[in-house]
């Protein structure tokens, strides 16, 4: 028997097409990230909205409302993502992203309402991203192997700083066209992304995971063994179905079609509450870190301090930085797997830090010279966040949460990422206006908090399976240490690692809740909760285990 194939593809060349289209999902994100940048003070775009004129403050809203859609999507998927499914939401993702560009390139005058158009267009092209940025790591995690997972991740988040490149030399090519070419072209080319996005996912298989915990046991075997380019019934198949259906019953997922918000905050030997909180504060401590005072600034800081009244010449050097991130952006590619994320973690913010430390010493004294050291601290710092902060929260909590919790814990990182993104976007510049060099103090000791919360609380899961994850933070329950826990705990196989759930009780102490509820919703009989179970327990042999 031949391996099944998706889209006419198998093995290598099927995951290389998941990959492919995950990856044009955060491309495109890059570039509405970055396109209104260069079309947000241009003379014919500003004509099309007068209102935007000379008016920074509703400038900044008209860039940052796009978070809020996007802060929109990612709690629908939150609160829907269970039912509707990988495929189904990167697909939804989209189309509504290109349905967002439509709205927003239609805009014509019309007495005023042109604005309140291109606004609506703004926040539907964020809703649609907010079901890829809280869908696509899942699915990538889910799809890919233990021995690639972290490069691929990494590769999705890195290639956002490409897709911001990209936005940003399109703009500059465009301001030498027609009126029209300079704002609607950048804005549209949006929609080759979207619908590389859509089309391919409806024949790429779904998340074989995610079909798993929904009963759809053929389905999700068909799809194992052709992401592997196996056959069905061969035995590498079988121990990794049996893998994923051990971790399924240790969720407690098991035959339910959605998991309630309350399970994310629940902890025993699954750890959903912490598991959860550290992919959140990952994308947090992202964006308050000076991400987008270093990348929106930077343009500003050549034309006020450095070449006063040279806009061209500050536009190419601000075109140069978007290079220079684009190009740091690979390096956690060659590395993610060797040294891992703790020490990337800890390491960028070091040099966060360092950076922004610079650049505030350099702008105290106020003079041109000075302030070519604040250039300098603002590019080491593109290089370590680039390298380090950009890909690895995108990454750790897509693999650091549990099957149970990962689709609403990846969501709600998601969530965290776009509420603060909104935040920090609105606040930067009024802090730059009012504090100036202080902004970079800030910070400098913004990123010095993050070290202790790092340091004591991130554990190390390079090149761990998903499964294997699952038992670090038994483990770790366990001894009361988690960092110690992933650190002792040796590479398991897939045998291993169901050998290892049964020893951590992981499956039994899962059935144990199983069984409860089972028997809390026939009632009882009379008889209190516990008094059944463990009635049900001793008639089992002891086979299941006790908290």
């Amino acid at each position: 028997m031949a391996p099944p194939r998706f889209m006419g593809l198998t093995g290598k060349p099927l995951s290389l097409a998941v990959s492919t289209v995950a990856t044009t999902g955060f491309l495109l994100f890059g570039y509405d990230q970055g396109v209104m940048s260069g079309i947000i003070t241009a003379p014919a775009f500003l004509d099309m909205f007068p209102q935007l004129n000379n008016d920074s403050t509703m400038q900044g809203f008209v860039t940052a409302i796009y978070e809020i859609g996007c802060l929109f999507g990612a709690m629908t998927i939150l609160a829907f993502g269970d039912y509707i499914g990988r495929r189904k939401a990167m697909i939804m993702g989209g189309l509504t992203m290109i349905l967002g560009v439509i709205i927003q390139v239609t805009s014509q005058k019309t007495g005023g309402g042109q604005l309140g158009q291109f606004i609506v267009g703004r926040i539907v092209m964020g809703v649609g991203n907010g079901f890829n940025t809280s869908t696509i790591p899942t699915y990538q995690a889910e799809c890919s192997k233990t021995s690639n997972r972290g490069l691929l991740i990494c590769i999705e988040g890195g290639i956002i700083a490409f897709g911001t490149l990209i936005a940003y030399w399109i703009d500059y090519g465009c301001s030498y066209g027609s009126a029209d070419l300079s704002w609607r072209f950048p804005i549209s080319f949006q929609c080759i992304f979207g619908l590389i996005v859509a089309i391919p996912m409806i024949w790429l298989p779904e998340s074989p995971r995610w079909l798993m915990t929904r009963d759809r046991l053929d389905e999700g075997r068909q799809v194992i063994a052709a992401l592997r380019g196996l056959e069905i019934d061969d035995h590498e198949t079988q121990v990794q179905v049996a893998v994923i259906q051990d971790s399924i019953r240790a969720s407690g997922y098991a035959g339910r079609k959605t998991v309630p918000l309350r399970a994310l905050f629940s902890n025993g030997k699954t750890q959903h509450f912490r598991r959860m909180m550290l992919g959140a504060s990952s994308q947090f401590m992202q964006q308050i870190g000076g991400c987008n005072a270093s990348i929106y600034y930077f343009p500003v800081l050549f034309e006020t301090s450095i070449t006063p009244g040279r806009h061209n010449f500050a536009l190419l050097m601000g075109g140069v930085f978007t290079i220079v991130y684009a190009i740091s952006a690979t390096g956690s590619w060659f590395i993610i797997e060797r040294v891992g994320r703790r020490p990337l973690f800890l390491w960028g913010t070091v040099g966060q830090m360092s950076s922004m430390i610079i650049a505030f010493a350099c702008l105290i004294p106020g003079s041109s010279s000075a302030a070519k050291g604040a250039a300098v601290g603002l590019f080491t710092y593109i290089i370590s966040f680039a390298i380090t902060w950009l890909p690895l929260p995108w990454l750790y909590p897509a693999e650091i949460n549990p099957i149970k919790t990962r689709a609403k814990a990846n969501a709600v990182s998601t969530c965290t990422n776009w509420l603060f993104n909104f935040v920090v976007v609105m606040i930067t510049p009024v802090m730059i206006d009012h504090i100036g060099w202080g902004t970079y103090l800030f910070f400098a000791c913004v990123n010095a908090c993050f070290l202790p919360v790092i340091y004591f609380f991130y554990p190390e899961t390079k090149r761990r399976s998903l499964e294997e994850i699952d038992i670090i933070f038994a483990k770790g329950y366990v001894e009361n240490n988690y960092i110690k826990a992933a650190k002792d705990l040796p590479y398991l196989s897939d045998e291993e690692v169901e050998k290892m759930a049964l020893e951590y009780g992981l499956v039994d102490e899962v059935a144990d809740e199983q069984l409860r509820r089972s028997i809390a919703e026939q009632g009882g009989k009379g008889r209190t909760t516990s008094l059944v179970v463990e009635e049900e327990k001793a008639g089992l042999g002891g086979g299941i285990k006790g908290d």
